[in-house]
């Protein structure tokens, strides 16, 4: 499906479609200046982060490139879109799981609320209570939203159609950010016994310059766990299923092809386990760290 390109141009945003690009076999006349979009070893030499590869092409047929630096592509990614389709998702179902409690207040759940139901309850009694103890309400709303929009992105990225397709949670810079959101939530509740573990460890005077040092290391050490975790996992298990279906195309054969096809299948099947338990864990150990932090001092 081709996606909206968005670019911040010196005269103004300019909003059009990439399929004019034609995958990149044609230049598209904007609104005020020619597009070209470039791929392979020119796209990944571009100097600004922000241009990407999408470049100004002048009136002699060649890219402009000081034309070209002047333009800001804020275009929606493949990743980008998958997202807004699991959060489009997300809050589809939960409405409908929160009028259901609205509606049959006093009784047994049914049809999503019922398949759901022991999901949350699971999230709130196996990982959130045991963990953080009775401050655990206040931080229900950030794990389950965590737990459920990591699940829910790793099993739309097993389809390979629309609305799947994508390896979004595969890609270091959401699992950054989900990681970051670990960290400030952390940090932010931590309470003094917390600070003080760190600052002023119960250590002899000689070892506190190290043990700070250690301890604020691993402030940032936690999240980034959390962050390579998540990412290599699932990466791990879309390079194994590509890895098995080129077996095809480099033994140049079509007999190897039910072997293949076969693996990738056991493979996928796997990664239906793994998509609820990459959750899990970051939903266990973000709640362990949050736990951390606000635990009283005994």
């Amino acid at each position: 499906m081709p996606l909206p390109v968005i670019l911040y141009t010196a005269n103004g945003l300019e909003v059009f479609s990439s399929a004019h690009f034609h995958h990149g076999e044609e230049d598209y006349q904007g609104k005020y200046n020619k597009y070209r979009l470039v791929t392979g070893l020119k796209q990944s030499m571009s100097k600004d982060m922000f241009n990407k590869n999408i470049k100004v092409v002048g009136a002699d047929g060649q890219i402009d490139e000081n034309a070209s630096d002047t333009v800001i592509d804020l275009s929606i990614t493949k990743n980008i879109a998958a997202m807004f389709v699991a959060i489009f998702v997300i809050v589809v179902v939960f409405a409908s799981v929160a009028r259901a409690y609205k509606k049959r207040v006093g009784k047994a759940p049914k049809g999503l609320q019922s398949f759901f139901e022991p999901i949350i309850i699971f999230v709130r009694d196996d990982i959130a209570k045991p963990n953080i103890g009775h401050k655990y309400a206040k931080f229900m709303p950030y794990l389950l939203t965590t737990f459920f929009f990591i699940l829910f992105n790793n099993l739309l990225g097993l389809v390979p159609i629309f609305p799947g397709g994508a390896n979004v949670t595969g890609n270091i810079a959401l699992t950054f950010v989900m990681a970051l959101g670990t960290m400030i939530i952390v940090n932010i509740n931590g309470n003094k016994y917390y600070w003080k573990h760190i600052f002023l460890p119960d250590v002899p005077f000689w070892l506190w310059p190290l043990m700070v040092v250690v301890e604020v290391i691993g402030i940032i050490s936690k999240p980034f766990a959390l962050m390579v975790r998540l990412f290599a996992n699932i990466t791990a298990g879309h390079i194994i299923v590509l890895s098995l279906i080129s077996l095809i195309f480099i033994f140049e054969t079509l007999a190897i092809a039910p072997v293949s096809v076969a693996f990738v299948l056991f493979m996928d099947v796997l990664e239906l386990l793994v998509a609820f338990l990459q959750a899990f864990i970051f939903t266990l150990l973000t709640a362990l760290f949050i736990g951390m932090a606000v635990e009283e001092h005994h």
